[in-house]
């Protein structure tokens, strides 16, 4: 999608949408495609719906991502992380979904999403996404000294 095809950047009279299924990530052209470098992007005030409860769950959500030929426009991704609002889900298929939709829209070379959830029963829940998939050798960097790597 070429620049002249935004269609929320600038315009105040856009409304929310309902659900991430309306939402729409737009991109526009990367303008150093020549270059690998990271674009991170924090969503502090990320909010859902306990899919059980009907309670809302809140996170802090990073991207981190390695462009390719697209970027993502910001408003776009502002619409698209306020659609999951009132929207139910368990924390971990929402991490999952919004890489999904990375990925679909933007075709990065990598890509990361991590959703840090509020405490919820005194247990702290952080999900961890990542495109391509994980490397045995980050695995092994996980298991600690111990581990025999």
């Amino acid at each position: 999608m070429s620049d002249s095809n935004l269609t929320l950047l600038g315009r105040s009279e856009n409304k929310l949408p309902s659900s991430p299924d309306e939402a729409k990530l737009e991109t526009f052209p990367n303008r150093t495609p020549g270059r690998n470098y990271r674009i991170t992007l924090n969503c502090p005030e990320f909010s859902s719906i306990c899919p059980v409860t009907g309670q809302p769950d809140c996170a802090h959500v990073e991207i981190v991502y390695v462009p390719d030929a697209l970027c993502v426009e910001t408003k776009s991704l502002k619409f698209y992380i306020a659609s999951y609002r009132n929207h139910a889900a368990f924390n971990e298929a929402i991490v999952n979904r919004i890489l999904d939709d990375l990925v679909k829209a933007l075709s990065p070379k990598q890509c990361t999403v991590r959703g840090e959830f509020g405490a919820r029963g005194g247990i702290q829940l952080t999900v961890e996404a990542k495109f391509p998939d994980w490397h045995e050798h980050e695995e092994a960097e996980c298991c600690g000294a111990g581990c025999g790597h």
